[in-house]
Parts: C-alpha cells; structure tokens; sequence
C-alpha cells in the first residue's frame, strides 16, 4: 500500500494520493487550496495513475484544486450531495468573503463529471475499497473514507475535519453543527478499531487508541458527557 500525502496552500491542508503499490493507479483525497502542484510532483515520484478525486467535504481548502486535477487527468469527484454547491460558490459556505486577492488565485466551479457520495457506500476504485461514512458535523456534507486492514498496513481513515490529533473539526461556519459533531465523533469514531490510523484534514497523523485516550472531544463523547470547552481546528 502507498500513501503521499503533503500539506497544501494557505491553511495546510493535507491532500493524499493512495494507491495499492508504486507505478499503479490510484485515489486522490482532498486537493486544496494550490495542491495541484505538488499532486503532479507526487504522480510523477512514484508513477501514479490517477483514477477519481475524492472529497471529504466542500470547503475551498479542500477543493480549490478539483478542477484543474480532474481536468488534468480526466477524472470524476466525488462528494456527498449536501456540499456539492460549495464547489462553485464558496463564500456561501463561508458565511463571509474569503477575499478578493485570494479568490483571483481558484478556480471555481465543478469539474466535467461530478458524482454524489452516499453513508455506507463502498468505492472501488484504483484497486482500493473506500467506505464511505457520512460524518455532518464540520458541515452538512462532511464524509470520512475508511479503508481495512491490509497485509502490511493496520486500518486506515481519513478523517477529513471531523477529528484532528488532539481537536476536532470547527461548527461555527455556516452547515456547522455541534450537537451534530459530537453524534458523528460517537457513531462514526468510537467504534474503530484503537489500531486504526487516522490521516485527517489537517495536522499530523495519530491513532484512534491515542484519540481515544488522550482527545479531550472523543473521550467525553466515549463517557456520554459531550461539552468541552476546547480549541478546536479547521478552516
């Protein structure tokens, strides 16, 4: 299994290239803001075939580059239904302007071909099983990609905003939701597996296990009390 990943743009969002092996097809996750070209640099380092982009959810740090890598590669996106607007207006999903200078760097707009996640599907795509978990909370779109055990790699998930090392995703921008967050940390975290590897949207990665014990969010949703007063992350 091979996994690329490097922090993008503006608000460091990791983007990651998968893929079953070096020189194979493989899954984009979240190109952002200015990820486009260090998506052609890890394509070229390790020989990939881009086959789809996929996205943990709509916001612009995690989508700006959707268009020119599908257009690039000739590939569709997926992303779940409820944030598929913020991909051609992501001011709206703001609440605010994110400023002109900035906005005169994206491209925005959806990809040629576009297609609507779903809770529970599983994607098979470049050779890799993708589980898709529907997790609102960050926003109402919001998604996590989960992948099983492989002969050499514990469980992985890719956790987009909904849990960081140490945090969670912010619910203050508009579709964002506390109570909804902290439903979504319960049904969609607490039941993994303490092996499991969490690559999330931002920052470094960590474990379940260490999440578990040591998230001041996860535990008190584990203990069933679910207020805490602590920094949380995010665009």
């Amino acid at each position: 299994m091979l996994i690329a990943g490097f922090p993008a743009g503006a608000w460091g969002t990791n983007c990651y290239l998968v893929a079953p092996a070096a020189g194979e097809e493989c899954v984009i996750i979240d190109p952002g803001h200015q990820a486009a070209q260090g998506v052609e640099e890890t394509l070229k380092k390790h020989r990939l075939k881009p086959v789809a982009v996929v996205l943990t959810h709509g916001h612009i740090d995690h989508v700006a580059s959707v268009v020119p890598v599908c257009g690039a590669h000739d590939v569709p996106a997926w992303i779940h239904p409820a944030d598929r607007y913020m991909m051609s207006d992501p001011e709206r999903s703001l609440g605010r302007s994110i400023g002109m200078p900035l906005m005169g760097e994206l491209t925005v707009g959806e990809p040629d071909d576009v297609h609507e996640l779903t809770d529970g599907a599983k994607l098979s795509l470049a050779g890799l099983e993708l589980t898709v978990s529907h997790a609102p909370g960050h926003t109402k779109g919001s998604v996590t990609f989960g992948m099983p055990e492989a002969a050499d790699i514990p469980p992985v998930f890719f956790s987009g905003d909904l849990l960081f090392a140490g945090s969670i995703g912010r619910t203050d921008l508009p579709g964002g939701d506390m109570d909804e967050m902290l439903a979504s940390l319960a049904r969609v975290c607490l039941p993994l597996d303490d092996s499991t590897v969490v690559l999330s949207g931002h920052g470094p990665q960590t474990t379940i296990g260490r999440e578990r014990a040591t998230n001041p969010y996860l535990r008190e949703v584990a203990a069933g009390l679910g207020s805490v007063d602590a920094p949380r992350r995010g665009m």
